[in-house]
């Protein structure tokens, strides 16, 4: 994994008018969701997997969706497309591009097409100095989970997936009990549906953070992760809150 790919309650709600629309899989049942991702490094090919083998249909978006051809033949439920044609067709989507192509990819998607969607931001945004481990770019008063909802201004954003390695996003396993999620945004409902996608991904800690402005704390954890994994020479660590 690239570096800067590193990292890119317990309950369940009741679903409510936010929940992206669903229907009925005639072949098993299950309630399926159209997602679409924009973004097709690790963390975006991984949350493809994981979105397609839980049965929902997933559309994954690059700048050259012909590099996505072999990956969409490999992978049932699961098709290639540009960025437009992703936020489009996506009822759920999920931004997993690298921070500083994430405006000029959600710009050619076409704001509008977010609108009244849930909108899973799971960007970090990472800095890079010769010499040095990765920092942040922007932090402390501003995030990226703040900027992508000011770009998406119709939209539900919600920051998930940005603490782990793309490796422990679906089914995560680690020997010494379940990792925490941390998620924020600033729409109730929308966190519910996030929450219940995770735990459809076998997250059973998820923590509400509060409103999208907690990225600012959220996104300095994936720096922490980062570089306990740059020195431990491993990705397989995640963060978990506990309490008594």
């Amino acid at each position: 994994m690239l570096v800067n790919n590193l990292c890119h309650p317990e309950r369940r709600h009741a679903r409510t008018s936010c929940a992206p629309a669903q229907s009925k899989d005639e072949h098993n049942g299950k309630e399926v969701m159209k997602v679409g991702i924009i973004g097709s490094g690790d963390v975006g090919t991984s949350l493809a997997r994981g979105f397609a083998s839980r049965g929902h249909e997933v559309t994954i978006g690059s700048r050259d969706p012909a590099k996505l051809r072999d990956f969409a033949k490999e992978n049932a439920n699961v098709r290639a497309g540009t960025f437009e044609e992703v936020a489009r067709f996506g009822e759920l989507l999920v931004v997993a591009t690298a921070f500083d192509g994430t405006k000029s990819a959600l710009d050619i998607s076409g704001p509008a097409n977010f609108a009244g969607k849930v909108v899973i931001d799971t960007t970090n945004p990472l800095k890079f100095e010769e010499g040095r481990l990765p920092g942040l770019s922007i932090g402390f008063d501003d995030s990226a989970g703040e900027s992508i909802q000011r770009w998406l201004p119709g939209a539900k954003v919600v920051k998930a997936f940005n603490i782990i390695g793309h490796n422990s996003m679906v089914d995560p396993a680690f020997e010494e009990g379940a990792p925490t999620m941390f998620i924020c945004g600033d729409d109730a409902a929308a966190k519910t549906t996030v929450t219940e996608v995770l735990q459809s991904f076998g997250w059973r800690s998820i923590i509400d953070a509060g409103t999208i402005e907690q990225s600012r704390l959220l996104e300095p954890l994936c720096i922490l992760w980062v570089h306990y994994a740059v020195r431990a020479g491993s990705r397989n660590h995640a963060f978990k809150l506990l309490t008594r």
